[in-house]
């Protein structure tokens, strides 16, 4: 089981699909499929089961997510539920904190030991913090150039998916709206 933080959340885009509630297996299969059609190199798709925390994952708060990889510490984390008589369909692009992060974050919650790591682990991950807000992360214009290109290939292959459970419901998907909402703004 892996853990969801929002405040790792860099872009994401969602719908809600009147009563297309059962649906949710055909979404993610379609994805799937259309990902890997697609032949986006460095790209692997796998099916997770995902937890908001670690407690919360140990008394059963878990959803299932098919997880777009890409080399590097970025991950699309892709959902379709049931909500009532509805199906929600999103996806959280998520970044990483890079390892010496997490391990001063680690260090720090250890009593004691935490007293030395802590100012170090506090002035890195807020240095992080005011590069995701400005929306940088120190890429490169390449960097971001295949950041966007990966984003958008998942989105596009997650809306043909959409379009076709709104088809079979005889919904018009062209009223959806397809912008994500982060510094990525994809269409």
């Amino acid at each position: 089981m892996a853990i969801l933080k929002r405040e790792e959340v860099l872009d994401d885009w969602g719908t809600l699909i009147s009563g297309a509630n059962g649906k949710a297996e055909e979404a993610f299969t379609a994805t799937r499929d259309l990902i890997a059609e697609t032949k986006a190199p460095n790209v692997a798709v796998e099916r997770r089961e995902m937890a908001p925390g670690i407690i919360r994952g140990l008394f059963g708060t878990k959803r299932e997510f098919l997880v777009v990889r890409e080399t590097g510490s970025r991950r699309l984390y892709l959902n379709a539920g049931d909500y009532g008589t509805n199906l929600a369909v999103d996806w959280y692009l998520m970044y990483r904190s890079g390892w010496l992060i997490q391990v001063l974050a680690l260090l720090s919650a250890i009593p004691l030991i935490g007293l030395l790591f802590f100012p170090f682990a506090a002035i890195a991950a807020f240095g992080q913090r005011a590069r995701e807000r400005r929306g940088s992360l120190d890429l490169d214009l390449f960097d971001t150039q295949d950041l966007r290109t990966y984003v958008t290939n998942a989105h596009h292959c997650l809306l043909v998916a959409v379009d076709e459970v709104m088809v079979s419901l005889n919904q018009d998907p062209s009223k959806l709206d397809r912008k994500s909402r982060g510094f990525l703004g994809i269409c």
